[in-house]
C-alpha cells in the first residue's frame, strides 16, 4: 500500500510484507490515501514489514488504525493499537504477543490493566509497573524479575521500602537505600554489598556513621571520612588507607578550627 514517487528503485525493491512478498500500490486497499500522497513507497507503508515505514502510515493515517488490530502480523497490530479507537483495545489484552499486550497496558486507564500485572512477560509488566500505583505497585515488589522489582522500588512510597530492604538483588537494595526513611537506614548497614552500604553511609546521620568506621570497604570508609562526625574522624585517623587516613585527618583538623 504504497505509491510510486520520486524513491529510488532500489529502495522500492526493498518493500516486503510480512511474510517476505514485494509491496506493490497495484493491490492497495487504500487507493484513497495513497491519492493523497500519504503513503511512500519503501518509506511509509501499512503492508511493509518494517516498523517504522508502518508507524509512519499510521501517524499520516490515524483513522486506519481501528482496521488493524486483528492483522495476523504482531507489528502491524501493535503499532495499529498505539493509534486506534481506545474504546477498540480492551481484546487486546490477551493478544498472544507481548508487545501488543505492551503498547495496549501503555494507553488503556491503569484500572483496566491490572490483570496484566501477572503478565507472562517482562515487558508487559514493566509497563505496568510504571503506571500503576497504590497497592498494585506494592505487589509488583515480589516480581521474580529484579527489573520489575526495581521499577517498584523507585514509585513506592518510601513508608512501603523496608518490604525490600533485603531483596536479593543488590541494585534493587541500593536504590531502597536511597529513598528509603532515615531511620529505616541503620537496618541496611550490614548489607552484603559495598555499594549498598556506600548508599547507606551517603544518607545516614554523621552521629550514627561510626558503625561504618571499621567495614571492609575501603570506598565506605573513605564515605564515613567526608561525613562523620569527630568521633568518627579521630577513628579513622588511623586507617590503614592512606586517602581514608587523610581525608579524616583533614576534617578532623577543620573541625577542631570551627569548634
Amino acid at each position: 500500500m504504497a505509491r510510486t514517487n520520486s524513491s529510488s528503485g532500489s529502495t522500492a525493491a526493498e518493500a516486503l510484507d510480512w511474510l517476505g512478498h514485494p509491496v506493490s500500490c497495484r493491490d492497495c486497499p487504500h487507493e484513497d490515501i495513497r491519492q493523497e500522497r500519504l503513503c511512500d513507497l519503501g518509506r511509509t507503508c501499512v503492508r511493509d514489514r518494517r516498523t517504522r515505514r508502518i508507524d509512519r502510515f499510521f501517524n499520516a493515517n490515524p483513522g486506519a488504525a481501528d482496521k488493524y488490530l486483528n492483522h495476523p502480523y504482531f507489528e502491524a497490530r501493535a503499532l495499529a493499537a498505539k493509534y486506534a479507537t481506545i474504546f477498540l483495545l480492551p481484546p487486546l489484552l490477551d493478544d498472544p504477543e507481548p508487545d501488543v499486550r505492551a503498547m495496549v497496558a501503555r494507553r488503556l486507564p491503569v484500572c483496566r490493566i491490572m490483570q496484566l500485572s501477572f503478565d507472562p512477560d517482562r515487558k508487559v509488566r514493566m509497563v505496568v509497573a510504571q503506571r500503576v500505583e497504590g497497592a498494585a505497585l506494592v505487589s509488583l515488589l515480589g516480581d521474580e524479575d529484579y527489573w520489575i522489582r526495581l521499577e517498584a522500588v523507585r514509585r513506592v512510597p518510601p513508608d512501603v521500602l523496608p518490604i525490600a530492604m533485603h531483596d536479593p538483588d543488590p541494585q534493587v537494595r541500593r536504590e531502597v537505600a536511597r529513598r528509603i526513611k532515615a531511620d529505616a537506614l541503620p537496618g541496611m548497614m550490614g548489607d552484603p554489598d559495598p555499594l549498598v552500604r556506600i548508599a547507606v553511609a551517603e544518607r545516614l546521620d554523621p552521629a550514627k556513621l561510626a558503625a561504618l568506621v571499621a567495614d571492609e570497604d575501603l570506598r565506605v570508609r573513605y564515605v564515613v571520612a567526608e561525613r562523620g562526625d569527630a568521633a568518627a574522624l579521630v577513628r579513622l585517623s588511623e586507617d590503614p588507607d592512606p586517602e581514608v587516613r587523610s581525608r579524616a585527618q583533614s576534617r578532623y583538623a577543620q573541625h577542631q578550627l570551627e569548634s
